[in-house]
């Protein structure tokens, strides 16, 4: 059973930086989907960078791409997102998602998971 556990969120002032910690155990690391979302208040979760373990294809939203890096480290099991040029936008609680992959495509689209943690809070002031 997969179970993501994610840390590191925090407060940060605009144009800071964070880095998100995603701990997934009960997964096979070389074929699964696995990626953050953020869901802000009144808002819709949205997927904001999911890799695709089993082919290496990641995707990342529109609004975060240049400005979020989402990398991996295999030894720990760890998945992580380093989140710079933060902006009041990317205030949000972040989830760690994973899933089987079932081919080489990401899915990104936050109703193709089952398996969720917890939640972190990422807030960025002006």
């Amino acid at each position: 059973q997969l179970q993501p556990v994610e840390s590191g969120g925090g407060s940060v002032q605009a144009g800071g930086s964070l880095r998100l910690s995603c701990a997934a155990s009960g997964y096979t690391y070389s074929r699964h989907c696995i990626g953050w979302f953020r869901q802000a208040p009144g808002k819709d979760r949205e997927g904001v960078a999911i890799i695709n373990t089993r082919s290496g294809s990641v995707y990342y939203s529109d609004s975060v791409k240049g400005r979020f890096t989402i990398s991996q480290d295999n030894a720990k099991n760890t998945l992580y997102l380093q989140m710079n040029s933060l902006k009041p936008e990317d205030t949000a609680t972040y989830y760690c998602a994973a899933r089987q992959a079932l081919g080489g495509g990401v899915y990104s689209s936050p109703n193709a998971y089952a398996s969720w943690g917890q939640g972190t809070q990422v807030t960025v002031s002006s």
